[in-house]
């Protein structure tokens, strides 16, 4: 399978695992040593982004890419660029936006993990 074709299936399974808030599948997806940088510029390990969606801290109803998803391969890094409607609710709180999000998956034996994600909110005047 091609990087671009792979990282597209691992991308789908990412979508897929947050929004059923499928910890066990985001154990596989994310690397143990993972950054994320949320939209507040918080640093969130790979720990905490898990237990957000296992406790049901965050809970998303709606994860929608929005126009093409940029991947680019570079030998057993890629790096991906997408743009996203995202609702759900984080604490109880209801949220609805539009964020683009950069990741770098890995390729770590025979399967790719996501080592970085930043991710930022689009402002409606960008849309």
């Amino acid at each position: 399978m091609q990087v671009i074709e792979a990282i597209a299936v691992c991308e789908e399974a990412l979508r897929t695992a947050m929004l059923a808030g499928d910890a066990e599948a985001l154990e596989q997806l994310l690397a143990d040593d993972m950054i994320f940088v949320d939209q507040q510029g918080v640093r969130r390990s790979r720990d905490d982004d898990i237990a957000a969606h296992r406790s049901g801290l965050l809970d998303l109803s709606s994860l929608d890419f929005r126009g093409d998803r940029l991947v680019r391969p570079y030998g057993d890094l890629a790096s991906v660029v997408v743009t996203t409607d995202v609702a759900g609710s984080y604490g109880g709180t209801s949220f609805f936006g539009t964020f683009s999000y950069l990741r770098l998956w890995k390729q770590q034996g025979d399967r790719w993990q996501i080592i970085l994600a930043q991710c930022t909110a689009c402002p409606s005047s960008e849309l």
